[in-house]
């Protein structure tokens, strides 16, 4: 599995921490100063890298916390099928199928930026 353990005072805003088992990108992240009986609190809120749901966590600034190793790669598209694509990561030559954001038009040859962890693939 590609993630490591940090503590949670380490992170802040734009970094990614797995939420609920899914690699989550930080959106905003706050810190209660320590109580008569406890440890400074972190809240966190990120915003799910492959699903796109939002999400929480609220832990002691000291616990530990796992951290997705995310790969950022270069792709070209070889083929496009209606809401497919074939693309080809430049970098070890493989060919797999994505799903078309739909936001953006490209057409074969396009160079492209995607996220990849653990199997799971977004353009970026």
């Amino acid at each position: 599995m590609a993630k490591q353990q940090t503590e949670v005072r380490e992170l802040d805003e734009g970094s990614y921490v797995m939420m609920d088992e899914t690699p989550s990108k930080i959106t905003s992240y706050s810190t209660a100063k320590p109580g008569k009986h406890g440890s400074a609190k972190a809240r966190i809120d990120g915003k799910g890298v492959f699903d796109g749901k939002k999400r929480s966590l609220s832990q002691p600034v000291d616990a530990k916390v796992w951290v997705p190793i995310i790969n950022r790669k270069q792709g070209q598209v070889v083929n496009v099928d209606d809401d497919e694509l074939q693309v080809m990561d430049l970098e070890s030559y493989d060919t797999f199928v994505m799903v078309n954001p739909g936001d953006e038009d490209l057409e074969p040859d396009d160079q492209i930026e995607f996220l990849e962890y653990e199997g799971q693939r977004k353009i970026v």
